[in-house]
């Protein structure tokens, strides 16, 4: 009994011990469209945690892809209206990065509310997740 108890907390504690995963996450999304006469500028940032980093000679890299897919007012979707790869490199721990993205649409959009939808995609890990954010064309 005794050897068996000595068991059991030593499985307790390799499994306190193991190091927890991390889900891919995107936060504090944020998107705005500025009239610059016959077009609209959109711009948008979202925030992204809990990725695959790779470290060589204390160099830190993260590698994150992420597409864009347009919503319009009436529920039609125009995806990949933007993508990106973005790479990042650092000299300490990678703890989030931030994406951007930048884009026009022309005089045929009308007025409304639209939504952004990120796809995410971490690169080492091949974890996915999305987000929205919502944003408005407005004279």
């Amino acid at each position: 009994m005794k050897h068996f108890l000595s068991l059991v907390f030593f499985i307790f504690l390799l499994n306190g011990c193991s190091k927890e995963e991390v889900n891919l996450e995107a936060f504090s999304p944020e998107a705005f469209a500025f009239d610059i006469g016959d077009r609209w500028e959109v711009n948008a940032t979202v925030n992204v945690k809990g990725f695959n980093e790779k470290e060589n000679e204390h160099t830190f890299y993260a590698s994150i892809t992420y597409s864009v897919d347009l919503i319009l007012p009436d529920n039609k979707k125009i995806e990949n209206i933007f993508n990106h790869n973005e790479e990042v490199t650092k000299g300490e721990e990678i703890i989030d990065v931030q994406l951007e993205v930048q884009f026009e649409l022309d005089s045929t959009y009308t007025d409304g509310k639209y939504k952004l939808l990120f796809n995410i995609q971490d690169n080492f890990s091949e974890k996915i997740t999305e987000v929205s954010v919502d944003f408005e064309l407005a004279e």
